[in-house]
């Protein structure tokens, strides 16, 4: 199964591309949507939908993770936080993916063991998890491969369940 996780951001935009065989997981590729703070925020909109269906038609995933709603104090970077999530899942649907959104406390628990670990010990978790040399640049796209590896690691729970 190929996972992509998308870590949403108006921005810089994280992703990252998964293998999961049995129990293996393999990253398959890594990186961020970096948007020109000049550009209108349509523009920028328009720029992360276009890189989704790229990376999408690329690598060929069946699952699109998304890092679920959260809470902000900021009201303004919520709504575009919104808007971006918005054309993320569209550009999914649109290529007929599964999408899977989880909670940042559902990612450290499956990539950390505990809720309420440090940014720093959820990259150095994906570091060791996926086998790399050194923690994934930039923090974005090692949070996207968490939520990759957060989905790998649901779907043996979600199939014991059944």
């Amino acid at each position: 199964m190929r996972i992509l996780g998308v870590d949403p951001g108006s921005s810089c935009t994280g992703y990252g591309v998964i293998d999961k065989e049995n129990e293996l997981l393999k990253v398959v590729d890594f990186g961020a949507i970096k948007l020109n703070s000049q550009d209108s925020f349509p523009h920028r909109l328009k720029k992360i939908k276009h890189e989704i269906v790229s990376l999408i038609q690329n690598f060929r995933p069946q699952i699109l993770v998304i890092e679920g709603l959260f809470y902000a104090k900021n009201v303004k970077s919520a709504l575009k936080l919104g808007h971006v999530r918005g054309v993320i899942i569209l550009a999914a649907i649109e290529e007929e993916l599964e999408i899977f959104e989880y909670s940042p406390l559902e990612v450290k628990s499956a990539v950390v063991g505990y809720g309420r670990a440090e940014k720093s010990q959820v990259q150095q978790m994906v570091k060791n998890l996926l086998h790399l040399k050194e923690i994934p640049q930039p923090s974005d796209a090692a949070d996207a491969l968490a939520l990759a590896i957060c989905h790998a690691h649901s779907e043996k729970i979600r199939k014991e369940l059944k």
